[in-house]
């Protein structure tokens, strides 16, 4: 399960399958070296995103059967 206080580059490293969701949500963090250091709620903050939509879809995202 995704959390808040994951850093981005971890759960890119972990589940390649968000990366979509993170652009969907107009967060691009594959080519940014923040992500490293940003958890998903900064970077959500930063961004204006809501936390709890942006956790729901990457948790979706990483449940869903392909």
């Amino acid at each position: 399960m995704i959390h808040k206080d994951m850093k981005i580059e971890e759960v890119l490293r972990r589940f390649p399958q968000t990366i979509p969701v993170f652009r969907d949500f107009g967060i691009d963090c594959v080519q940014c070296q923040l992500s490293e250091y940003e958890n998903l709620e900064h970077g959500a903050k930063v961004h204006g995103i809501d936390l709890d939509a942006l956790l729901a879809s990457l948790n979706d995202a990483i449940c869903a059967k392909g």
